[in-house]
């Protein structure tokens, strides 16, 4: 599942979904309904209001056990994987497909 702050909130109330991939999403309240998520790939721009909600969430999943990979992007804007926009960055939407890609590879893996 791949979205912002809903593909979060979402993971914290249906076991069905595996692994999310949030980009640059706010996380749901309160915070600590995430010890039910699922495991959690995000990216997040650094010049971005989300960027906070980032490194929050990296805190909390840790604090749960839950397996991560939030990245905050340093220098990068909101929506910075959009690429038919002004904040578009290529380097850091490669990376963020790249580390997404790999997450799915090793959580979404058949039994």
């Amino acid at each position: 599942c791949m979205g912002g702050g809903l593909a979060v909130a979402w993971a914290c109330t249906d076991d069905r979904l595996r692994a999310i991939a949030p980009f640059y999403g706010v996380n749901p309240r309160p915070l600590g309904a995430v010890s039910r998520s699922c495991p959690v790939v995000g990216s997040y721009p650094e010049k971005d209001f989300t960027a906070r909600s980032g490194r929050k969430l990296h805190a909390e999943l840790g604090r749960h056990g839950i397996p991560q990979d939030i990245k905050v992007y340093e220098g990068t804007r909101h929506s910075f994987f959009n690429d038919s926009g002004r904040t578009y960055d290529p380097t850091a939407s490669e990376d963020a497909w790249r580390r997404t890609l790999a997450f799915f590879d090793e959580h979404l893996a058949s039994p």
